[in-house]
Protein backbone atom coordinates (compact mmCIF):
# COMPACT_ATOMS: atom_id res chain seq x y z
CA UNK A 1 0.00 0.00 0.00
CA UNK A 2 2.64 2.32 0.73
CA UNK A 3 4.36 1.47 -2.81
CA UNK A 4 1.43 2.54 -4.31
CA UNK A 5 1.16 5.72 -2.47
CA UNK A 6 5.15 6.97 -3.57
CA UNK A 7 4.08 5.55 -6.76
CA UNK A 8 1.31 8.19 -6.92
CA UNK A 9 3.47 10.77 -5.44
CA UNK A 10 5.40 10.26 -8.24
CA UNK A 11 2.47 10.59 -10.86
CA UNK A 12 1.67 13.84 -9.77
CA UNK A 13 5.08 15.19 -9.58
CA UNK A 14 5.29 14.06 -13.42
CA UNK A 15 2.20 15.89 -13.86
CA UNK A 16 3.22 19.35 -12.77
CA UNK A 17 6.43 18.92 -14.58
CA UNK A 18 4.58 18.09 -17.86
CA UNK A 19 2.33 21.20 -17.20
CA UNK A 20 4.56 23.98 -16.13
CA UNK A 21 6.20 26.12 -18.94
CA UNK A 22 3.47 25.32 -21.25
CA UNK A 23 0.19 26.13 -22.49
CA UNK A 24 -0.86 22.14 -21.91
CA UNK A 25 0.42 19.10 -21.28
CA UNK A 26 4.01 17.93 -22.50
CA UNK A 27 3.25 20.65 -25.13
CA UNK A 28 0.32 20.18 -26.53
CA UNK A 29 0.34 23.19 -29.06
CA UNK A 30 3.34 22.07 -30.46
CA UNK A 31 3.83 23.16 -34.48
CA UNK A 32 2.62 20.36 -36.67
CA UNK A 33 4.34 18.70 -39.56
CA UNK A 34 2.50 16.19 -41.45
CA UNK A 35 5.57 14.77 -42.87
CA UNK A 36 7.35 14.47 -39.24
CA UNK A 37 8.04 10.72 -38.56
CA UNK A 38 5.80 9.23 -36.04
CA UNK A 39 7.65 7.46 -33.04
CA UNK A 40 5.69 4.57 -31.76
CA UNK A 41 6.48 2.69 -28.68
CA UNK A 42 4.62 -1.03 -28.14
CA UNK A 43 5.30 -2.68 -24.51
CA UNK A 44 6.60 -5.89 -25.41
CA UNK A 45 9.91 -7.70 -25.40
CA UNK A 46 13.04 -6.51 -27.83
CA UNK A 47 13.19 -8.69 -30.73
CA UNK A 48 10.60 -11.04 -29.60
CA UNK A 49 7.31 -11.80 -32.00
CA UNK A 50 5.90 -9.11 -30.50
CA UNK A 51 8.07 -6.50 -31.94
CA UNK A 52 7.99 -7.85 -34.84
CA UNK A 53 3.99 -7.85 -35.56
CA UNK A 54 4.03 -4.60 -34.29
CA UNK A 55 6.99 -4.13 -37.12
CA UNK A 56 4.14 -5.69 -39.43
CA UNK A 57 1.54 -3.15 -38.54
CA UNK A 58 3.55 -0.52 -38.82
CA UNK A 59 4.43 -1.38 -42.81
CA UNK A 60 1.35 -1.79 -43.68
CA UNK A 61 0.19 1.38 -42.05
CA UNK A 62 2.54 3.23 -44.17
CA UNK A 63 2.52 1.88 -47.33
CA UNK A 64 -1.42 2.63 -46.70
CA UNK A 65 -0.69 5.64 -45.81
CA UNK A 66 2.71 7.59 -46.57
CA UNK A 67 3.33 7.98 -43.06
CA UNK A 68 6.38 6.80 -41.27
CA UNK A 69 6.80 4.96 -38.39
CA UNK A 70 9.55 4.55 -36.13
CA UNK A 71 8.76 1.56 -33.81
CA UNK A 72 10.50 0.88 -30.58
CA UNK A 73 9.72 -2.23 -28.48
CA UNK A 74 10.32 -1.75 -24.63
CA UNK A 75 9.27 -4.21 -21.90
CA UNK A 76 11.45 -3.51 -19.08
CA UNK A 77 10.79 -0.59 -17.15
CA UNK A 78 8.65 1.04 -19.68
CA UNK A 79 6.62 3.44 -17.57
CA UNK A 80 9.83 4.57 -15.62
CA UNK A 81 11.57 5.53 -19.55
CA UNK A 82 7.75 7.28 -20.55
CA UNK A 83 8.27 9.17 -17.77
CA UNK A 84 11.49 9.90 -18.35
CA UNK A 85 10.72 10.97 -21.77
CA UNK A 86 7.59 13.25 -20.31
CA UNK A 87 9.82 15.41 -18.10
CA UNK A 88 12.11 16.17 -20.77
CA UNK A 89 8.25 17.19 -22.71
CA UNK A 90 9.59 14.51 -25.90
CA UNK A 91 6.83 12.06 -25.73
CA UNK A 92 6.56 9.36 -28.36
CA UNK A 93 3.44 10.33 -30.98
CA UNK A 94 2.07 6.60 -30.23
CA UNK A 95 2.07 4.13 -27.56
CA UNK A 96 0.39 1.10 -27.54
CA UNK A 97 0.19 -0.64 -24.09
CA UNK A 98 -2.30 -2.23 -22.09
CA UNK A 99 -5.77 -0.95 -21.66
CA UNK A 100 -5.17 -0.73 -17.84
CA UNK A 101 -3.07 1.99 -18.07
CA UNK A 102 -5.27 4.54 -19.58
CA UNK A 103 -5.67 5.99 -16.29
CA UNK A 104 -2.37 6.51 -15.29
CA UNK A 105 -1.28 8.23 -18.61
CA UNK A 106 -4.81 10.23 -18.57
CA UNK A 107 -3.79 11.57 -14.82
CA UNK A 108 -0.35 12.70 -15.38
CA UNK A 109 -1.42 14.54 -18.58
CA UNK A 110 0.42 12.13 -21.06
CA UNK A 111 -2.50 12.08 -23.50
CA UNK A 112 -4.53 13.89 -25.96
CA UNK A 113 -8.39 13.11 -26.09
CA UNK A 114 -9.24 11.22 -29.37
CA UNK A 115 -11.69 13.12 -31.77
CA UNK A 116 -13.69 9.73 -32.69
CA UNK A 117 -15.29 11.95 -35.97
CA UNK A 118 -11.56 12.24 -37.26
CA UNK A 119 -11.64 8.37 -37.49
CA UNK A 120 -13.54 6.68 -40.33
CA UNK A 121 -13.19 3.13 -38.94
CA UNK A 122 -14.74 3.96 -35.35
CA UNK A 123 -18.01 3.38 -35.95
CA UNK A 124 -17.46 -0.23 -36.42
CA UNK A 125 -15.60 -0.83 -33.11
CA UNK A 126 -17.11 -3.01 -30.53
CA UNK A 127 -18.94 -0.87 -28.10
CA UNK A 128 -17.27 -2.61 -24.96
CA UNK A 129 -14.08 -1.88 -26.05
CA UNK A 130 -14.76 1.89 -26.85
CA UNK A 131 -16.00 2.22 -23.51
CA UNK A 132 -12.56 0.87 -21.85
CA UNK A 133 -10.96 4.23 -23.77
CA UNK A 134 -12.96 6.54 -21.90
CA UNK A 135 -11.52 7.92 -18.78
CA UNK A 136 -13.86 8.68 -16.10
CA UNK A 137 -15.28 12.11 -17.36
CA UNK A 138 -16.45 9.89 -20.57
CA UNK A 139 -13.72 11.26 -22.78
CA UNK A 140 -12.12 9.23 -25.22
CA UNK A 141 -8.27 9.09 -24.63
CA UNK A 142 -7.37 5.29 -25.87
CA UNK A 143 -8.36 3.38 -28.66
CA UNK A 144 -8.71 -0.94 -28.69
CA UNK A 145 -6.86 -2.32 -31.52
CA UNK A 146 -6.58 -6.08 -29.73
CA UNK A 147 -9.52 -7.46 -27.31
CA UNK A 148 -9.00 -10.97 -25.53
CA UNK A 149 -10.73 -12.52 -22.62
CA UNK A 150 -10.43 -16.00 -20.12
CA UNK A 151 -11.80 -19.08 -20.94
CA UNK A 152 -10.85 -22.46 -19.44
CA UNK A 153 -8.37 -24.85 -20.81
CA UNK A 154 -8.83 -28.79 -19.75
CA UNK A 155 -6.40 -31.19 -20.30
CA UNK A 156 -8.81 -33.46 -22.56
CA UNK A 157 -7.34 -36.45 -22.37
CA UNK A 158 -7.22 -36.57 -18.46
CA UNK A 159 -10.93 -35.48 -18.49
CA UNK A 160 -11.75 -38.56 -20.84
CA UNK A 161 -9.38 -40.73 -18.84
CA UNK A 162 -11.70 -40.14 -15.47
CA UNK A 163 -14.97 -39.79 -17.73
CA UNK A 164 -15.56 -36.21 -16.44
CA UNK A 165 -17.94 -34.00 -18.31
CA UNK A 166 -16.96 -30.34 -19.11
CA UNK A 167 -17.79 -28.02 -15.85
CA UNK A 168 -20.96 -26.34 -16.72
CA UNK A 169 -21.11 -25.06 -12.67
CA UNK A 170 -18.93 -24.37 -10.06
CA UNK A 171 -19.97 -27.03 -8.73
CA UNK A 172 -18.50 -29.21 -11.62
CA UNK A 173 -15.30 -26.92 -11.55
CA UNK A 174 -14.37 -27.67 -7.87
CA UNK A 175 -15.17 -31.42 -8.81
CA UNK A 176 -13.01 -31.47 -11.33
CA UNK A 177 -10.08 -29.79 -10.03
CA UNK A 178 -10.34 -32.43 -7.08
CA UNK A 179 -10.40 -35.38 -9.10
CA UNK A 180 -7.46 -33.87 -11.51
CA UNK A 181 -5.80 -33.71 -8.04
CA UNK A 182 -6.29 -36.94 -6.05
CA UNK A 183 -7.30 -39.83 -8.96
CA UNK A 184 -4.07 -40.09 -10.92
CA UNK A 185 -5.26 -38.48 -14.26
CA UNK A 186 -2.02 -38.96 -15.91
CA UNK A 187 -1.64 -42.50 -14.89
CA UNK A 188 1.94 -42.62 -13.48
CA UNK A 189 1.38 -43.39 -10.24
CA UNK A 190 2.14 -40.67 -8.13
CA UNK A 191 0.30 -37.70 -6.53
CA UNK A 192 1.76 -35.34 -8.56
CA UNK A 193 -0.70 -33.47 -10.24
CA UNK A 194 -3.35 -30.68 -9.11
CA UNK A 195 -6.21 -29.29 -10.84
CA UNK A 196 -5.48 -25.80 -11.24
CA UNK A 197 -3.13 -23.81 -12.29
CA UNK A 198 -3.46 -20.22 -10.71
CA UNK A 199 -0.10 -17.24 -10.75
CA UNK A 200 -1.44 -15.57 -7.20
CA UNK A 201 1.74 -13.37 -6.59
CA UNK A 202 1.49 -10.23 -5.48
CA UNK A 203 3.85 -8.48 -8.37
CA UNK A 204 2.00 -6.73 -10.38
CA UNK A 205 -0.95 -7.58 -9.04
CA UNK A 206 -1.74 -11.03 -10.44
CA UNK A 207 -3.49 -12.68 -7.49
CA UNK A 208 -6.17 -9.61 -7.95
CA UNK A 209 -6.25 -10.55 -11.66
CA UNK A 210 -6.64 -14.19 -12.09
CA UNK A 211 -9.20 -13.95 -8.76
CA UNK A 212 -11.16 -11.60 -11.05
CA UNK A 213 -12.53 -14.15 -13.09
CA UNK A 214 -14.13 -16.00 -10.24
CA UNK A 215 -15.08 -12.81 -8.15
CA UNK A 216 -17.28 -11.07 -11.20
CA UNK A 217 -19.38 -14.59 -11.68
CA UNK A 218 -20.20 -14.44 -7.93
CA UNK A 219 -21.73 -10.97 -8.33
CA UNK A 220 -19.14 -9.54 -6.19
CA UNK A 221 -16.54 -6.59 -7.00
CA UNK A 222 -13.31 -4.84 -6.14
CA UNK A 223 -15.58 -1.44 -5.94
CA UNK A 224 -18.89 -1.08 -7.46
CA UNK A 225 -20.12 2.55 -8.91
CA UNK A 226 -22.23 4.15 -6.96
CA UNK A 227 -23.30 6.89 -10.16
CA UNK A 228 -21.88 10.39 -10.96
CA UNK A 229 -17.84 8.62 -11.41
CA UNK A 230 -18.13 7.86 -7.52
CA UNK A 231 -16.87 4.51 -6.74
CA UNK A 232 -16.78 2.39 -3.01
CA UNK A 233 -15.43 -0.60 -2.20
CA UNK A 234 -16.96 -3.61 -2.69
CA UNK A 235 -14.74 -6.67 -0.98
CA UNK A 236 -16.51 -7.06 2.28
CA UNK A 237 -19.90 -7.71 0.65
CA UNK A 238 -21.88 -11.05 0.80
CA UNK A 239 -20.83 -12.14 -2.70
CA UNK A 240 -17.75 -11.03 -2.58
CA UNK A 241 -16.72 -12.90 0.54
CA UNK A 242 -18.34 -16.16 -0.43
CA UNK A 243 -15.98 -16.02 -4.08
CA UNK A 244 -13.26 -15.45 -1.81
CA UNK A 245 -14.18 -18.86 0.68
CA UNK A 246 -15.13 -20.76 -2.63
CA UNK A 247 -11.91 -20.17 -4.13
CA UNK A 248 -10.08 -20.56 -0.96
CA UNK A 249 -11.31 -23.92 0.08
CA UNK A 250 -9.75 -25.19 -3.73
CA UNK A 251 -6.48 -24.32 -1.65
CA UNK A 252 -6.89 -24.58 1.59
CA UNK A 253 -8.91 -28.16 1.68
CA UNK A 254 -9.05 -29.41 -1.40
CA UNK A 255 -5.03 -28.50 -2.21
CA UNK A 256 -6.12 -28.53 -5.41
CA UNK A 257 -4.34 -25.30 -6.70
CA UNK A 258 -0.56 -26.17 -7.82
CA UNK A 259 2.27 -25.62 -4.68
CA UNK A 260 3.99 -22.30 -4.46
CA UNK A 261 1.23 -20.07 -6.08
CA UNK A 262 0.92 -17.35 -4.27
CA UNK A 263 5.27 -16.91 -5.02
CA UNK A 264 4.05 -17.50 -9.09
CA UNK A 265 3.55 -15.18 -11.60
CA UNK A 266 2.51 -16.04 -15.02
CA UNK A 267 5.42 -17.76 -16.82
CA UNK A 268 6.37 -20.51 -13.89
CA UNK A 269 2.50 -21.30 -13.78
CA UNK A 270 2.25 -21.86 -17.66
CA UNK A 271 5.03 -24.25 -17.26
CA UNK A 272 2.98 -26.52 -14.88
CA UNK A 273 0.11 -26.97 -17.42
CA UNK A 274 2.35 -27.35 -19.80
CA UNK A 275 4.85 -29.93 -17.75
CA UNK A 276 1.43 -31.76 -17.32
CA UNK A 277 1.47 -31.03 -13.59
CA UNK A 278 -2.21 -29.28 -13.54
CA UNK A 279 -5.10 -29.74 -15.30
CA UNK A 280 -7.24 -26.48 -15.84
CA UNK A 281 -6.13 -22.93 -16.39
CA UNK A 282 -8.27 -19.92 -16.87
CA UNK A 283 -6.51 -17.80 -18.84
CA UNK A 284 -6.23 -15.76 -22.60
CA UNK A 285 -5.32 -16.73 -25.78
CA UNK A 286 -2.08 -15.88 -26.20
CA UNK A 287 -0.82 -18.99 -24.66
CA UNK A 288 -2.44 -21.20 -27.78
CA UNK A 289 0.22 -20.96 -29.55
CA UNK A 290 2.64 -22.25 -26.94
CA UNK A 291 0.77 -24.60 -25.72
CA UNK A 292 0.15 -26.33 -29.12
CA UNK A 293 3.88 -26.75 -29.48
CA UNK A 294 4.84 -27.44 -25.65
CA UNK A 295 1.70 -29.89 -25.14
CA UNK A 296 0.21 -30.38 -27.97
CA UNK A 297 -3.48 -29.23 -29.13
CA UNK A 298 -4.47 -32.80 -28.73
CA UNK A 299 -4.09 -32.92 -25.15
CA UNK A 300 -6.11 -30.00 -24.13
CA UNK A 301 -9.78 -27.79 -24.81
CA UNK A 302 -10.57 -24.46 -24.63
CA UNK A 303 -14.09 -23.85 -23.34
CA UNK A 304 -15.97 -21.08 -21.50
CA UNK A 305 -15.82 -20.93 -18.30
CA UNK A 306 -18.78 -22.35 -16.33
CA UNK A 307 -21.14 -20.57 -14.90
CA UNK A 308 -20.86 -19.13 -10.81
CA UNK A 309 -23.01 -18.07 -8.87
CA UNK A 310 -24.57 -15.11 -10.69
CA UNK A 311 -23.13 -15.31 -14.19
CA UNK A 312 -20.22 -16.69 -16.42
CA UNK A 313 -18.36 -13.15 -16.50
CA UNK A 314 -14.77 -12.94 -17.02
CA UNK A 315 -11.88 -10.34 -17.15
CA UNK A 316 -11.77 -8.91 -20.30
CA UNK A 317 -8.41 -6.94 -21.25
CA UNK A 318 -6.26 -5.86 -24.18
CA UNK A 319 -3.93 -3.42 -26.22
CA UNK A 320 -5.36 0.29 -26.92
CA UNK A 321 -3.40 3.16 -28.87
CA UNK A 322 -3.07 6.03 -27.07
CA UNK A 323 -2.10 8.97 -28.70
CA UNK A 324 0.72 10.82 -26.69
CA UNK A 325 0.45 14.96 -25.86
CA UNK A 326 2.57 17.42 -27.56
CA UNK A 327 3.12 15.52 -31.02
CA UNK A 328 4.02 17.54 -33.99
CA UNK A 329 2.04 15.21 -36.39
CA UNK A 330 -1.53 14.87 -34.86
CA UNK A 331 -2.90 13.87 -38.44
CA UNK A 332 -0.51 11.15 -38.39
CA UNK A 333 -1.52 10.09 -35.06
CA UNK A 334 -5.10 10.66 -35.95
CA UNK A 335 -4.27 8.42 -39.23
CA UNK A 336 -2.58 5.34 -37.02
CA UNK A 337 -5.44 5.09 -34.85
CA UNK A 338 -8.01 4.24 -37.95
CA UNK A 339 -5.66 2.19 -39.79
CA UNK A 340 -5.12 -0.07 -36.37
CA UNK A 341 -9.17 -0.34 -35.87
CA UNK A 342 -9.81 -0.42 -39.89
CA UNK A 343 -10.73 -4.22 -41.29
CA UNK A 344 -7.24 -3.79 -43.24
CA UNK A 345 -5.37 -3.02 -40.04
CA UNK A 346 -6.80 -5.88 -38.17
CA UNK A 347 -6.33 -8.41 -40.40
CA UNK A 348 -2.75 -7.49 -40.67
CA UNK A 349 -2.49 -7.26 -36.63
CA UNK A 350 -3.80 -10.77 -36.58
CA UNK A 351 -2.10 -12.72 -38.78
CA UNK A 352 0.90 -15.00 -38.11
CA UNK A 353 1.80 -18.25 -35.84
CA UNK A 354 3.00 -15.96 -32.95
CA UNK A 355 3.99 -12.31 -33.63
CA UNK A 356 0.33 -11.11 -34.56
CA UNK A 357 -0.15 -7.74 -32.57
CA UNK A 358 -4.00 -8.26 -32.26
CA UNK A 359 -5.58 -11.57 -30.20
CA UNK A 360 -9.23 -10.99 -31.01
CA UNK A 361 -10.56 -8.00 -33.37
CA UNK A 362 -12.15 -4.81 -32.30
CA UNK A 363 -13.68 -4.26 -35.52
CA UNK A 364 -17.17 -5.64 -35.65
CA UNK A 365 -16.97 -6.09 -39.76
CA UNK A 366 -13.70 -8.83 -39.02
CA UNK A 367 -15.05 -12.18 -37.79
CA UNK A 368 -11.90 -13.73 -36.98
CA UNK A 369 -13.20 -17.75 -38.30
CA UNK A 370 -12.25 -15.75 -41.73
CA UNK A 371 -8.74 -15.17 -40.45
CA UNK A 372 -8.08 -18.01 -37.97
CA UNK A 373 -10.29 -20.58 -38.70
CA UNK A 374 -9.39 -22.83 -35.38
CA UNK A 375 -12.77 -22.84 -33.51
CA UNK A 376 -10.73 -22.28 -30.69
CA UNK A 377 -10.21 -18.57 -31.29
CA UNK A 378 -13.77 -18.48 -32.17
CA UNK A 379 -15.02 -19.99 -28.88
CA UNK A 380 -12.83 -17.08 -27.46
CA UNK A 381 -14.02 -14.29 -29.74
CA UNK A 382 -17.41 -15.31 -28.25
CA UNK A 383 -16.68 -15.59 -24.37
CA UNK A 384 -15.55 -11.86 -25.25
CA UNK A 385 -18.40 -10.76 -26.87
CA UNK A 386 -21.16 -12.85 -24.10
CA UNK A 387 -19.10 -12.88 -21.01
CA UNK A 388 -16.16 -10.49 -21.15
CA UNK A 389 -15.35 -7.31 -18.76
CA UNK A 390 -13.13 -4.66 -18.38
CA UNK A 391 -12.11 -3.11 -15.16
CA UNK A 392 -13.27 -0.25 -14.60
CA UNK A 393 -11.51 3.12 -16.03
CA UNK A 394 -10.83 4.85 -12.47
CA UNK A 395 -7.95 7.50 -12.14
CA UNK A 396 -5.42 4.29 -11.23
CA UNK A 397 -6.48 0.70 -11.49
CA UNK A 398 -3.19 -0.16 -10.17
CA UNK A 399 -3.48 0.58 -6.24
CA UNK A 400 -6.76 -1.25 -6.65
CA UNK A 401 -5.40 -4.34 -8.11
CA UNK A 402 -2.17 -4.37 -6.06
CA UNK A 403 -3.90 -4.06 -2.63
CA UNK A 404 -6.90 -6.77 -3.11
CA UNK A 405 -3.88 -8.80 -4.43
CA UNK A 406 -2.24 -8.47 -1.44
CA UNK A 407 -5.01 -9.63 1.06
CA UNK A 408 -6.12 -12.19 -1.63
CA UNK A 409 -2.65 -13.81 -1.82
CA UNK A 410 -2.32 -13.24 1.96
CA UNK A 411 -5.34 -15.55 2.45
CA UNK A 412 -4.12 -18.37 -0.17
CA UNK A 413 -1.13 -18.31 2.16
CA UNK A 414 -2.39 -18.49 5.20
CA UNK A 415 -5.33 -20.57 5.54
CA UNK A 416 -5.76 -19.75 9.45
CA UNK A 417 -6.77 -16.30 8.67
CA UNK A 418 -9.96 -14.83 9.13
CA UNK A 419 -11.79 -13.78 5.85
CA UNK A 420 -14.02 -11.92 6.76
CA UNK A 421 -11.57 -9.46 9.02
CA UNK A 422 -8.93 -9.36 6.44
CA UNK A 423 -11.94 -8.21 3.67
CA UNK A 424 -13.11 -6.00 6.05
CA UNK A 425 -9.75 -4.44 6.21
CA UNK A 426 -9.57 -4.56 2.91
CA UNK A 427 -12.02 -2.52 1.87
CA UNK A 428 -11.16 0.27 4.43
CA UNK A 429 -7.71 0.24 2.40
CA UNK A 430 -9.77 0.57 -0.71
CA UNK A 431 -11.38 3.09 0.63
CA UNK A 432 -8.24 5.52 1.06
CA UNK A 433 -7.43 4.76 -2.33
CA UNK A 434 -10.78 5.75 -3.99
CA UNK A 435 -10.74 9.08 -1.66
CA UNK A 436 -6.95 9.24 -3.10
CA UNK A 437 -7.95 9.40 -6.60
CA UNK A 438 -11.30 11.88 -5.39
CA UNK A 439 -13.79 9.46 -6.71
CA UNK A 440 -15.38 7.96 -3.38
CA UNK A 441 -18.71 7.90 -2.51
CA UNK A 442 -19.97 10.11 -0.33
Amino acid sequence: MQRSRWIGAGVLASALVLTSCTSGPAGVDAKQDPKAPLELWTRTTPGGPGEQGALRLAAAFEKATGYKVQVTAIFDDFETKLQQRAAQKKLPDIVMNDVTQLGAMHSQGLLREIDLGKLKNSGQVVGQGLDSGKSVDGKQYGLPYSAQASALLIRKDWREKLKLQVPGSWDDFAAMARAFTEKDPDGDGKKNTYGLAAPLSTKRGYASWYFSNFLWAAGGDFITGAGDGKYKPAMATKESAEAVKWFRDLGCKDKAIQPGAVTMETPPTNETFEAGRTGMFVVGPYLLPRFDETLGKDKYEVVPMPKGPKDATVLAEGGSVYLMAGSENMAGQDAFADFAISAEGQKTGMRGETGFTVQLPVNKTVKISEVRPDPRWTTYAEVYQNSGRYAPSIPNWTPVRQTTAETVNALMADCGLDVDTKLGELDKQLADILKEQGIAAS
